[in-house]
């Protein structure tokens, strides 16, 4: 009996295609039908994936996908249960290879660097400036412990020269870090309360525009806390703009302006989970990008929580998304099973699996600024399936439309298990009936992983776990299927080093529902660390700029 669906390989296409979002003469209007293709047949003791038939929606329209129950319980079903203590469980064409432990600092001990992204077109493409590559990273200060980074994260940048190759450059990539993007209190001045005891600048992405013109659009945050560190009232998260220019010359980018910030979006309640519903609500990332079916308009994916109060948003049988009379299936709790009176019938979901709420969001600009926005449903919600989609892109190849984002292993609702890293759903248009890729479970690329031993945390692993579950996280798929992401720990329980530097880059070969790692690429799948090449040269003169005075 076959038990996993063989993926299937159509030819890697050798184009360079953009991360997030590909310049392509192709629209959802004329982007091929989904394949005619028998359903994906169940593990035993699993239930089978939900079907999605990847059909196109207006994106005004009220269609959200959903990234189902029994979409996720495939991640489980793919994973190897005799797979023993410290060992990947996980199918190796789906797994990022491991990182060596003796890594190097890209930033050479000035700052904690973690989630990162690239200077981008409308797009997507990566421009260099004036000959620089120019990437944007949250940055914190070395003197604070590496996991109290979060309530004190900056936005910073880096630089290096463009088109050396990686085999030229040093180990850790040879970038230079430019330093802080905004001036001093500029992110906190949106907040109305400015009694809040930490204020801080969270991921999003940057655009080029004009010239030199920059559009960062991020997520601030403000947190209210007392002398111990506990939340006097909920953390305020806020999508927000910030306009700048960069500059160059033979010795590096600098950059200037970003004083002035623009609030774009707050949660609405309806379709995203406000502070006061969830205490614990998130709400960034955003990333703006154009679509080719739809010119002259900007869009925004960001991670979002479906809205309504906690505890309170129950998992509907859509969530679950279990076909017909699957006994491998849960129900909604408080419903009469559908095997009721059958032994083994389907049982009631676990508790507390509505307290894991997330989606990812979309909003559309009503001005050419950028500076005004309105929310539309979300495309995609993972509801009763984790309660994290963070920093969510689209991304366009051969007409086919992908939702890429990351999730924790320990931010899945009870009964879903997978690993940190990458997931993916396809679909023919920004709004889709969008399909788990890879046998129906989402995986794209996770860190190696053992689901038959517990989690553990990153400041102290379970001694079971392989060595590389916490080794990456934040990843950013870029042109060309390249990915590059962050590492957190690597090592063993009693054998483990911190990281706060980016990872070695490594790369996937997209095809259709199929997402695997290009094992050809580097050493073995791994690439030089921080690799992130420009895929395009931004058009302005390479005249020098002059600097400011001092």
């Amino acid at each position: 009996m076959t038990t996993h669906r063989t993926p299937r390989r159509r030819g890697l296409v050798g184009v360079i295609v953009a991360a997030a979002l590909v310049a392509t003469a192709f629209t959802a209007a004329s982007a091929p039908a989904a394949a005619e293709e028998e359903p994906i047949p169940a593990v035993p003791g699993y239930p089978a994936p939900t079907d999605h038939t990847q059909q196109a929606y207006d994106p005004e329209d009220d269609f959200t996908s959903r990234w189902t129950r029994a979409d996720a319980r495939q991640l489980k079903a793919m994973s190897d249960p005799t797979a023993p203590s410290r060992e990947n469980s996980m199918p190796e064409e789906f797994t990022m290879p491991t990182i060596p432990q003796d890594f190097p600092d890209m930033s050479n001990g000035q700052v904690w660097v973690w989630d990162t992204w690239t200077l981008t077109e409308g797009n997507a493409d990566q421009p260099s400036f004036k000959g620089w590559e120019v990437i944007f990273s949250l940055v914190a200060d070395r003197n604070l412990g590496f996991d109290d980074r979060h309530t004190y994260a900056r936005l910073g940048y880096f630089f290096r020269k463009a088109g050396i190759p990686a085999e030229e450059r040093p180990e850790n990539g040879g970038w230079t870090y430019g330093g802080l993007v905004f001036p001093d209190g500029a992110s906190g001045a949106i907040f109305e309360d400015q009694s809040f005891s930490h204020q801080t600048e969270w991921s999003g992405s940057t655009r080029i525009f004009d010239g030199n013109k920059l559009r960062i659009f991020y997520t601030a945050v403000a947190f209210y806390r007392d002398a111990a560190g506990q939340d006097i009232k909920p953390a305020d998260p806020r999508i927000v703009q910030s306009e700048g220019r960069i500059f160059a010359d033979e010795n590096g980018v600098w950059m200037t302006g970003f004083r002035d910030q623009h609030e774009l979006l707050v949660p609405d309640g309806t379709y995203y989970q406000t502070k006061d519903q969830n205490p614990f609500v998130n709400f960034r990332d955003p990333f703006t990008f154009e679509d080719p079916a739809h010119p002259g308009k900007t869009f925004m994916v960001f991670e979002g929580n479906t809205g309504g109060v906690r505890d309170q948003v129950e998992c509907t049988a859509e969530d679950l998304g279990y076909r017909p009379e699957d006994l491998q299936g849960e129900n909604p709790l408080g419903e009469v099973p559908v095997g009721e009176g059958v032994p083994g019938g389907p049982p009631e979901i676990p508790a507390d699996a509505n307290l894991r709420m997330g989606n990812v969001g979309l909003a559309v600009a009503d001005n050419k600024a950028l500076t005004e926005w309105h929310f539309l449903p979300p495309i995609l919600s993972a509801n009763c399936v984790t309660d994290q989609t963070e920093r969510p892109q689209i991304y366009i190849k051969d007409g086919k439309y992908y939702i890429f984002t990351i999730s924790h292993r320990s931010t899945f609702a009870p009964g879903i298990d997978g690993p940190e890293g990458v997931y993916g759903f396809v679909g023919d248009g920004v709004r889709s009936d969008f399909q788990p890729v890879n046998r129906g479970s989402g995986l794209a690329l996770g860190s190696p992983s053992n689901l038959n031993f517990a989690v553990g945390f990153p400041f102290a692993p379970d001694f079971n776990q392989h060595p590389g579950q916490f080794q990456a996280y934040s990843h950013y798929v870029m042109p060309d299927g390249l990915v590059q992401s962050f590492i957190d720990t690597i090592g063993t329980s009693e054998d483990f080093r911190r990281g706060g530097t980016l990872a070695p880059t490594v790369r996937v070969n997209i095809d259709g529902d199929d997402v695997t790692v290009d094992r050809e690429y580097g050493d073995n799948g791994l690439g030089a660390y921080a690799d992130i090449p420009a895929n395009t040269v931004w058009p302005v003169p390479d005249t020098p700029d002059p600097r400011p005075i001092p």
